[in-house]
């Protein structure tokens, strides 16, 4: 069966990094390893449970047990809106600049289907969550990194990106602060030179803002990128129930911004799959209604969890980037030791399994990633597991 093969668009994509890592923890298990994974972001803290509750009384209406129209429901809709009023004050129209998604991971990736011709040049952060450049890739166009060096905190340099965008012409510049995997964020300050380069070279902006409520100072909340003057203009922003309330498995996300890039996403969207299930949607509704009271006590766990981590880092001499946002640590990896050799290594001699900086991009290598999404005697067990293997 030679004659079968996979296209070409897959031939050329690079090695999905979780990938790579399940192959190594399957060697140690069969090994005997018992492995402890800090690898992915999945929290293991359960949905609300009044969540729960207003999903199992949707789901018992037979109402909503039909197809959900593409774009959501206008109740869904409408309360995406009324929550981006009060959480940014951004003020948005339900019906133009308002639409569900089945996750933003699949907006992101229907994006340059609506938008990308083949050839065409965009702009992803490296580090960044891998769909951002294979994305861009399956729609036929040509993905340029976008550097985050240490030096600047794993921010970009705004003088580079505009000499990227004077070089490249790019169709849309991605960004995603708060930031996977670094936890970098960025202040009004550096959007609205970002909106003022995007405005003046026509490049779309499209901003990954699934962790905006995952930080950890109440006086210090991330933004939107559609808070800053004209961004509505050129802007799209993806935005996720998955790690504010604890709703991965649930599918349900949505996209907020400019009408026409609206349009567009929806129309690819309206060719390959569905809208969100519409138990699913109003259970949505009413956790956005009652956001702060269901999110801060994910919030302090996260808090708590930080500090063990951080601690226990600090104790072996470990240097991170002190996270803001997100539930992630990103932290040097010793010795400057490649972060897949040293990945490996962990996983081989103490089952410990973590995330190596390369599979994020050239610009992540010597870095790993640590999620806080496992229970607090399995993070102090992670940092015994972790000092066992420096000193070996």
């Amino acid at each position: 069966m030679n004659w079968i093969t996979q296209a070409r668009r897959l031939q050329e994509l690079p090695p999905y990094i979780f990938s790579e890592i399940n192959t190594m923890k399957a060697d140690a298990q069969k090994r005997g390893v018992s492995l402890l994974s800090l690898a992915i972001g999945d929290p293991d803290l359960p949905t609300p449970e009044a969540i729960v509750r207003k999903l199992q009384e949707a789901t018992a209406n037979p109402q909503n047990h039909v197809y959900s129209p593409y774009e959501g429901t206008m109740a869904f809709k409408k309360g995406v809106a009324d929550w981006f009023q009060e959480r940014f004050q951004v003020k948005l129209n339900p019906e133009t600049e308002v639409m569900a998604l089945i996750g933003s991971k699949e907006g992101i990736a229907h994006f340059p289907l609506a938008f990308v011709n083949p050839g065409d040049k965009c702009l992803y952060p490296s580090p960044g969550y891998p769909i951002f450049q294979t994305a861009i890739s399956l729609a036929g166009g040509i993905p340029i990194p976008v550097p985050h060096r240490i030096e600047n905190g794993f921010v970009p340099d705004l003088n580079e990106i505009e000499s990227l965008l004077v070089l490249h012409q790019p169709k849309y510049l991605l960004i995603n602060f708060p930031c996977n995997p670094t936890s970098a964020v960025v202040g009004k300050d550096f959007l609205t030179e970002l909106v003022f380069l995007a405005r003046k070279y026509q490049t779309i902006l499209v901003s990954d803002n699934a962790y905006s409520e995952m930080y950890y100072d109440e006086n210090d909340k991330p933004i939107s990128l559609l808070e800053i003057p004209g961004a509505i203009d050129i802007a799209i922003e993806f935005q996720s129930f998955s790690k504010t309330f604890n709703m991965t498995g649930w599918r349900i996300a949505y996209a907020v911004g400019n009408a026409k890039l609206i349009a567009g996403l929806l129309r690819a969207k309206t060719n390959i799959d569905s809208g969100p299930l519409l138990a699913v949607q109003e259970a949505s509704i009413y956790a956005m209604q009652n956001g702060k009271a269901l999110s801060d006590p994910i919030r302090e766990v996260y808090r708590n969890r930080r500090k063990i981590i951080l601690k226990g880092l600090d104790n072996l001499g470990i240097q991170y980037v002190y996270p803001k946002a997100t539930f992630f640590v990103w932290a040097h990896v010793p010795f400057e030791e490649p972060s897949m050799k040293f990945v490996k290594r962990l996983i081989e001699k103490e089952g410990l399994v973590l995330t190596p900086g390369i599979g994020f991009g050239k610009e992540g290598e010597y870095f790993f990633r640590m999620a806080l999404t496992v229970p607090d005697p399995s993070l102090i067990d992670a940092i015994e597991r972790l000092g066992r293997a420096l000193k070996s």
